[in-house]
């Protein structure tokens, strides 16, 4: 019967890959991959013969529909991103959900994603958290902002290098300068560094040095004001 694996790829260390995820995309009849040239690489390192399309946010709604006929034919397809797991922040979802659909097996694989290190290497809370990924660039950004302010669960947003100043200054406006804050960069690469603080020192400090890389910011919730009395006390 055939199936559609969803396999995490490193999202900077290639030891991170891990050996199951090497079996599978060795032995599936096709690999769709975000951008072929970079998974090209990946594949090239661990001798993966596999043959790849290319399926990415610009296409992946046209080209759904051919990929189901082939699971339906038999064939068995692994989906893979330019780095992590497949539908967190990148495509994936829509093929998945047509699978469901089409009562064709999905298996997700564990492996490398940006946003578990992050936020277990934050110190901030995380029995509870809520994922928000990229914030919408311009429509619905100062609403979902509104609403986030009086989220009392951790936070965890991606934010790109070029934007992280701008957004952590929309952080202090929305949350507050205190707030307490940790920056991951280039996490499992060679300049892999977190940053902890307030809201106002991590923007200072960003401030003087722009980030380079990727990037995950991770945010503490609303503290309730007896809460915040007794952490004082």
């Amino acid at each position: 019967m055939s199936k559609l694996y969803l396999v995490p790829t490193p999202i900077g260390n290639l030891e991170d890959m891990t050996f199951r995820a090497i079996k599978v995309l060795k032995e599936v009849d096709l690999i769709l991959a975000e951008d072929t040239r970079t998974s090209g690489k990946l594949l090239k390192h661990y001798e993966i013969g596999t043959h790849m399309h290319s399926h990415h946010m610009h296409n992946e709604h046209k080209t759904v529909e051919n990929i189901i006929k082939r699971l339906q034919a038999g064939e068995n397809i692994a989906l893979i991103s330019d780095a992590g797991t497949p539908a967190i922040s990148d495509p994936g979802f829509l093929l998945t959900r047509a699978c469901v659909e089409n009562n064709i097996e999905v298996e997700c694989l564990p492996g490398a994603t940006a946003f578990v290190p992050a936020l277990v290497n934050s110190g901030l809370p995380n029995d509870k958290f809520v994922f928000e990924g990229f914030l919408p660039e311009k429509k619905g950004r100062q609403t979902r902002f509104l609403i986030l302010a009086e989220e009392t669960r951790t936070m965890i947003f991606y934010v790109s290098p070029h934007k992280l100043v701008k957004t952590l200054a929309e952080y202090v406006q929305y949350f507050g300068a205190e707030r307490q804050i940790s920056v991951s960069r280039e996490l499992s690469k060679l300049h892999e560094e977190t940053i902890r603080g307030t809201v106002e020192e991590v923007l200072k400090r960003f401030e003087i040095k722009p980030p380079k890389g990727e990037i995950v910011v991770v945010v503490c919730g609303k503290v309730s004001e007896k809460e915040a009395k007794k952490t004082k006390e």
